[in-house]
């Protein structure tokens, strides 16, 4: 309401102003939370892993990385399928692959060979393959969770290559199940060496056609976007490049 002295809210736009107000307070507060989390290292991480590996290596480490960042707690997915990490809804994978390419950000952490495995008894049964081609008259154990397909792809110095679909008595979606059947004599097996070399140092596996390697892929820190990532994943990731990047299980095998 006007008059020539002066201006009067009506009772509308009385109401109308509480209710600006109000929704303006609670922007502000939202943007100063968002500004915090974004600064600050707390709250969730939702954050997949491969299983063998995140019981095997990532579980041990976590105590110290909660012992550094008492305000961030992880909701740990642990499975050996892709997870898809924008659709499932996590800020962090750690994965294990040749990756191509993405709009995803990696940050690799450590190189990863594989190797071909058997035990002493095996070889001494069924004798010792000197080229990949022969692994097709032997009992290979399979892994069905592989990037593309399951097949082993070999390559020697002069670049040759050979490709093997195992075909042995077992096939699994988690690599350590194949294990017991390898160390018994039953099978050759194909594992990464963070898998493979506590069975390399004690001899209880042998590894075969030296002259041949296997792909290397890599340990990756995967998130969605490095643009916007908040705190909390970032001293995240700079946690697993600090205690991953050069890991005992690198050294020893």
């Amino acid at each position: 309401n006007r008059t020539s002295r002066q201006l009067a809210l009506t009772d509308f736009g009385l109401r109308l102003v509480e209710s600006a107000a109000r929704i303006y307070a609670e922007a502000e507060m939202a943007e100063d939370t968002a500004r915090e989390l974004a600064t600050r290292p707390k709250g969730l991480i939702r954050l997949a892993a491969p299983m063998d590996f995140g019981t095997r290596w990532l579980a041990p480490i976590l105590p110290d990385f909660f012992e550094l960042f008492p305000e961030i707690s992880i909701d740990l997915h642990m499975s050996d399928a892709v997870v898809d990490i924008v659709g499932d809804g996590f800020d962090a994978a750690l994965r294990i692959a040749v990756l191509p390419d993405s709009s995803l950000v990696a940050r690799r952490l450590a190189p990863v060979d594989r190797f071909i495995l058997a035990a002493p008894a095996y070889l001494k049964q069924y004798g010792v393959p000197e080229h990949p081609r022969e692994l097709t008259a032997h009992h290979c154990l399979g892994y069905a969770y592989r990037a593309r397909q399951d097949v082993w792809r070999l390559r020697n110095s002069e670049g040759k290559e050979e490709v093997i679909s195992p075909s042995g008595s077992l096939r699994a979606t988690n690599s350590q199940a194949l294990v017991p059947m390898a160390l018994r004599g039953l099978g050759i097996i194909e594992l990464p060496e963070f898998l493979a070399h506590d069975y390399l140092v004690d001899g209880q596996l042998t590894p075969i056609l030296p002259d041949w390697t296997l792909p290397t892929g890599a340990l990756y820190f995967v998130t969605p976007s490095a643009r916007s990532r908040p705190a909390k994943v970032e001293v995240l990731a700079d946690f697993m490049m600090a205690r991953l990047s050069n890991p005992v299980w690198r050294r020893r095998s």
